[in-house]
C-alpha cells in the first residue's frame, strides 16, 4: 500500500556510500530560541537552579555553533555554581561576539554585567537584554521560536 495513490512506495532511501562522511566543515547547529518570560518564570519557580541549566545550554550551544570557540557548557556550569558573577560579564560578551561575527553588530557586551550590581531590577534588565540578543542571533541562523 502506498501513501500517495498512483505512485509506488520504494521504501527508505539507500544508505550513504561506504566512507562518505558528508560535506566538509563543522555541522550546522542553530541554538534554541528561549522565551524570556518562560525562562524568568522557571528561574523563580526553581529558586534559581534553572539559571545553571540556562547558562550550561547557552554556552554549550554557542561553543558548538562557533566551532569550539567560547566558554563551553561544562565550564559555564562550574562558574554558575561557584562564581556566578563572572557569567554576568562573560555571557553577554560571548553573545555579542557571536552576533558581531554574524554581521549583526554587537548588541550586548561585557559591560552589561554591571547590571547585576543594581539589586533585583538589574538582573531583570540584564536577562531581557542578553536573552533578546541571543534569540536574535539564533533566528539569524534559521532557528524558529
Amino acid at each position: 500500500m502506498t501513501d500517495n495513490p498512483g505512485y509506488p512506495n520504494y521504501g527508505p532511501p539507500p544508505p550513504a556510500p561506504y566512507g562518505f562522511a558528508g560535506p566538509p566543515g563543522p555541522p550546522f547547529v542553530a541554538g534554541k530560541v528561549r522565551s524570556t518570560g518562560t525562562c524568568f518564570l522557571l528561574m523563580i519557580v526553581t529558586l534559581g537552579f534553572y539559571s545553571w541549566y540556562y547558562w550550561y545550554c547557552v554556552h554549550d550551544e554557542l561553543k558548538t555553533q562557533r566551532g569550539g570557540r567560547g566558554l563551553g557548557g561544562g565550564l559555564a556550569l562550574v562558574l554558575a555554581i561557584f562564581l556566578p558573577v563572572v557569567l554576568y560579564f562573560m555571557t553577554p560578551d560571548e553573545v555579542g561576539n557571536a552576533s558581531l561575527e554574524r554581521g549583526l553588530g554587537k548588541p550586548v557586551s561585557a559591560i552589561y554585567g554591571l547590571w547585576v550590581f543594581l539589586p533585583f531590577i538589574g538582573n531583570i534588565v540584564w536577562f531581557i537584554q542578553v536573552n533578546d540578543a541571543l534569540n536574535r542571533y539564533w533566528r539569524s541562523l534559521g532557528a524558529v521560536g
